[in-house]
């Protein structure tokens, strides 16, 4: 961090900027010196996405708004941040005892408005909303494993489709799937369908009978309590964002940030 200015709550420590500094990409050689160092740009994508303002607000003792957002952008393009993030929570899943992989999951969606920026929206009839979706795939810690923006009207059966496409070929190990009755169906069959080894086995969570309102049921709570931690972050209360990428990618920055947080305090 830059000694002479006053440091913010999303700044980086020195222990966390150790944990991540290996994974951020180095600067390019040859050419001029850049003004500003990774970590304090970090520190620019943190504080926009934890505060919730736009770009063009950033304070002036951090890089230039626009310097910041590019860097945003280009790990955005070029999967830094998904790189970056996969890192980070194997390395947390170690800290906490358990193999870098996951063996069990829990799938499940949250609808979330929109602003006028554009890009795709529906609206979800269930929820009353009119926006987008955040179909998300979550270890049994509550870490991200994959994540998928729709429009909102999309069905969390089509929307888990999309999600879970890459099980073909990523998380080898893992072999459950809790969800909650949305998900209940053809879905089932597509999923033990989606691999000829290691199948991967959908379980369905059901309310309990006669239950009424809110109640916690095994399993499931973990993934709301992801959606929370991500909503703390106030970019992520509302969609602003034109394209869903820019929303997947603002996703990773946000857990990228608890992981780190985590890594240090360990």
């Amino acid at each position: 961090m830059n000694p002479s200015r006053t440091a913010y709550d999303t700044d980086l420590t020195d222990a966390e900027w150790e944990h991540l500094a290996p994974l951020v990409p180095a600067v390019k050689p040859g050419g001029r010196r850049p003004k500003h160092s990774r970590r304090e740009i970090l520190n620019g994508i943190f504080y926009a996405v934890r505060s919730g303002g736009a770009w063009k607000l950033l304070p002036h003792d951090l890089p230039p708004w626009r310097t910041v957002y590019h860097y945003f952008w280009s790990w955005r393009r070029t999967g830094v941040w998904p790189h970056i993030h996969d890192a980070l929570r194997q390395r947390v899943r170690v800290a906490a005892g358990r193999e870098p992989h996951p063996s069990a999951a829990i799938v499940d969606s949250q609808s979330i408005r929109t602003s006028e920026a554009g890009g795709p929206r529906g609206y979800d009839a269930a929820k009353q909303i009119a926006g987008r979706k955040r179909h998300i795939l979550v270890d049994i810690l509550g870490l991200l494993l994959l994540v998928v923006v729709t429009a909102a009207n999309v069905q969390d059966r089509h929307g888990a489709q999309l999600l879970l496409s890459p099980l073909a070929q990523q998380f080898r190990r893992l072999r459950l799937i809790w969800a909650d009755g949305a998900y209940a169906g053809q879905l089932e069959t597509w999923i033990r369908d989606l691999r000829k080894w290691g199948k991967v086995r959908l379980e369905i969570v059901h309310k309990p009978k006669g239950q009424k309102g809110f109640a916690v049921l095994p399993w499931r709570w973990r993934v709301e309590r992801t959606f929370a931690w991500l909503c703390r972050n106030r970019r992520l209360r509302c969609d602003y964002e034109r394209l869903p990428q820019t929303v997947e990618s603002l996703i990773y920055v946000a857990m990228i940030r608890l992981m780190t947080r985590r890594l240090a305090a360990s």
